[in-house]
């Protein structure tokens, strides 16, 4: 007899439902919006077609800051210009897959009307931001260490 236990997926009513077709929206609206961007070729700075200053951390610095390309990388990522988009910011392709995968996640699981493969969305947010957030810090040490 086998001992392997499935998750309990948590179960979500008419307003998790909701919050779950939101998130879906906000993060498609998002893709949106990167592809309306057009990609600037130093690898930074797409940001500011929306209206949005330079980075503040690259003008008084003269380092790219974390975020420095997510916008960029997020506008090749949508164009499947994956190489271009890790070359942006590494991180931010990362964020993007991820982002990219939440969509039809939300979807399934407003559908089933459960989380997916979910049973604690507290525990697996907190572990997927502190991994992201790691994997940001680390990825901008380096691109910080290899521009000195």
């Amino acid at each position: 007899m086998s001992d392997i236990r499935q998750p309990v997926e948590a179960p979500v009513g008419n307003g998790g439902r909701a919050a779950l077709l939101g998130i879906a929206f906000f993060l498609l609206v998002g893709f949106g919006f990167a592809y309306s961007l057009n990609p600037d070729p130093r690898g930074y700075g797409t940001h500011q077609q929306l209206g949005l200053p330079p980075c503040t951390f690259r003008l008084l610095f003269g380092r790219p800051c974390p975020g420095c390309g997510m916008t960029t990388s997020f506008s090749h990522f949508v164009r499947g210009q994956f190489v271009e988009a890790a070359r942006a910011n590494l991180a931010g392709t990362l964020l993007a897959a991820v982002c990219s995968l939440l969509i039809p996640w939300c979807l399934w699981s407003a559908r089933i009307g459960r989380l997916w493969m979910i049973s604690d969305p507290v525990e697996v947010g907190g572990i997927l931001s502190i991994c992201l957030a790691t994997v940001t810090v680390l990825i901008w040490l380096a691109r910080v260490i290899a521009v000195i």
